[in-house]
């Protein structure tokens, strides 16, 4: 079976939410820090999201890897970690989101590690993780 077609819609739509706040950031006037705080918190917000996903396969699968949990954790620490410096008054956001556009670029490893998806599945997360991930990274790099 396909994927519904409107899970692929909302999830291409996922994506707009991150190319505005970069092509803010990149216009370079007064809302580009807004840009760079809205850009990072999406992607935190997004990863944490993918981390639900894999507790929630978890959960539903009596045959899932004893890994995924500890797995399905992670997005939401390193989220959090990557969020602590600008509390801080650190270096922020480009560092964090340059590693929060690395992990999500990881990501669809993870779905293909875990294996029982949906046809379908593993390529659209690969084409969403790569867009918002490599869309992260550019804000980072525009965020140094």
């Amino acid at each position: 079976m396909a994927l519904p077609k409107s899970l692929r819609q909302l999830g291409y739509a996922g994506l707009l939410p991150q190319a505005a706040a970069l092509l803010v950031a990149l216009d370079g006037r007064d809302w580009r820090w807004t840009a760079l705080a809205v850009g990072f918190g999406y992607a935190a917000l997004i990863f944490s999201f993918l981390g639900g996903v894999w507790w929630g396969i978890g959960v539903a699968r009596d045959d899932a890897p004893g890994w995924i949990f500890a797995v399905a954790v992670a997005p939401s620490l390193i989220a959090l970690a990557a969020y602590l410096p600008w509390i801080g008054g650190y270096a922020w956001p480009g560092p964090s989101l340059l590693v929060i556009g690395a992990c999500l670029l990881l990501t669809p490893l993870v779905d293909r590690a875990i294996g029982f998806l949906p046809a379908g599945w593993l390529e659209l997360r690969l084409q969403l993780s790569l867009g918002l991930g490599a869309m992260t990274l550019a804000l980072g790099v525009q965020a140094l």
